[in-house]
């Protein structure tokens, strides 16, 4: 997962006693943890702040404000904030009221410090969630505001940065652009965001996908018909050029445009006017085209199956999407993205996306890109399994191989990890990793993990 939060999450570590103080301290310390020490409740109050990367272990029986007060606090200041109290006199009842008040845990003194150490971890690790989620959701909180809801479009990779840099500078320019990309990589994304970036942004923005369009109308839609131009014609009808006029036209698919309206198509830039099937009108057009190919255009002119001089006028500039898999630090905030837009469709509660769901995604090949991340968030909101191409389509079988050793290696390390976090119990870690207990119970006997060695 991205970092969420730039400095690492530490201990807020609070009592009066200073033995005991910096007894705990240095326990915690030598353990890994930041920690800063207070004697005082209020002082550590007075150092909390928004997505404070903090947790907070507190006695309670302490002068001024007990660990109850500061628990009741720190609670109402984030809800979501781990609160770890300590005490000497083993009440019952106490801890009982203080976990039901919003309490991470109850340890009693004297403390083991694997004991400290161990409940530490655990809030510590859902600290980071916590504010890995927040982080995730104000970034796509600004994506929204800002207007830019492509979805292929969002991401911080060098590629796709120099990507967004292109169609800014593309955009102020009227001439036309060929994009290339892979399938469900966001060629239409892309296309939009060029015509709403430039000064075409008030007028149409037209899509024509030439490939899923039967060749019989094809070129009734594009250059339109006058009412009678052919049988069934009963109405005059407008063509997606016209309807263009003074806006953008998107050719999806491009390559797939028979020869015949090539000729014509050609003859419609050169001239800049269409004229509808059946009609002697002419409509002056001032359009600009935007041009989407899966194959090489240059190659297929080469080849004779698609004319040399319409490839031209169409490659005025080009620009090229990187397929997902080229760019994996965006995968995970493009998964949440679509998992909320999702989610508030289906009117559901976003589910919570698990360590081992952010490897899976980052790891795999997304051969189908961005259309079929879409996929794959909607199935999360329902709950149900991911529909996938084999894990090393597109890759070669040697990545492939090393990346499928590195998914289970990692994948071993996290259920013992959490294996051990929980005491062994099954149903705390396939509820922590966000998987059903039968697929826990399958990956413990596939990695012969015996959890009674972690409890």
């Amino acid at each position: 997962m991205s970092a969420g939060h730039e400095m690492p999450v530490g201990v807020y570590l609070v009592d009066d006693d200073q033995a005991i103080l910096s007894s705990c301290a240095q326990s915690l310390q030598l353990a890994g943890f930041p920690v800063r020490t207070f004697n005082r409740a209020a002082q550590a109050l007075g150092n909390l702040q928004e997505n404070c990367p903090a947790i907070i272990v507190s006695d309670i029986r302490m002068p001024e404000m007990d660990g109850l007060a500061l628990l009741k606090q720190a609670v109402d200041f984030d809800p979501e904030l781990p609160v770890i109290l300590l005490t000497g006199h083993g009440d019952v009842e106490l801890a009982v009221g203080a976990m039901r008040m919003g309490a991470w845990d109850f340890l009693q003194k004297p403390l083991q410090p694997s004991r400290l150490i161990e409940s530490v971890k655990r809030a510590v690790l859902h600290r980071e969630v916590v504010l890995e989620n927040r982080s995730l959701h104000r970034e796509v909180q600004e994506i929204e505001q800002n207007g830019i809801l492509y979805g292929g479009l969002i991401g911080n990779a060098p590629s796709m940065v120099a990507l967004k840099d292109a169609i800014k500078n593309l955009a102020q320019v009227d001439a036309n652009v060929l994009i290339r990309g892979e399938t469900g990589a966001g060629k239409e994304a892309v296309a939009r965001r060029l015509h709403d970036s430039g000064p075409r942004k008030d007028r149409n923005f037209v899509a024509l996908n030439c490939g899923a369009m039967p060749l019989s109308i094809i070129e009734s839609e594009l250059f339109g018909h006058e009412k009678g131009a052919f049988t069934g014609a009963q109405n005059r009808r407008v063509g997606r050029l016209e309807h263009a006029n003074g806006g953008t036209l998107f050719l999806d698919e491009v390559e797939s445009m028979p020869m015949d309206i090539q000729v014509r198509f050609l003859r419609v830039l050169q001239d800049r006017v269409v004229e509808p099937i059946g009609g002697n009108r002419s409509v002056p057009l001032d359009i600009r085209v935007v041009a989407a190919a899966k194959a090489d255009l240059y190659q297929l002119a080469q080849e004779g199956t698609f004319r040399a001089d319409l490839y031209y006028r169409l490659h005025v500039a080009e620009l090229s999407i990187p397929p997902l898999r080229d760019r994996k630090e965006d995968i995970p905030l493009l998964f949440r993205f679509f998992v909320e837009k999702a989610a508030r469709r289906l009117g559901k509660t976003p589910p919570p996306i698990s360590s081992l769901k952010d490897l899976e995604i980052i790891e795999y090949a997304w051969p189908g890109n961005v259309r079929e991340l879409i996929s794959a968030a909607e199935r999360h909101v329902l709950g149900l399994p991911a529909v996938r191409m084999p894990h090393d389509e597109g890759l070669p079988q040697e990545e492939s191989t090393e990346l499928k050793a590195r998914l289970e290696a990692y994948e071993k390390a996290i259920i013992m990890k959490t294996l051990a976090e929980t005491e062994g119990s099954m149903q705390r870690t396939a509820d922590s990793l966000g998987i059903p207990y039968k697929t826990l119970y399958l990956r413990l006997r596939k990695y012969g993990i015996d959890k009674k060695e972690l409890s």
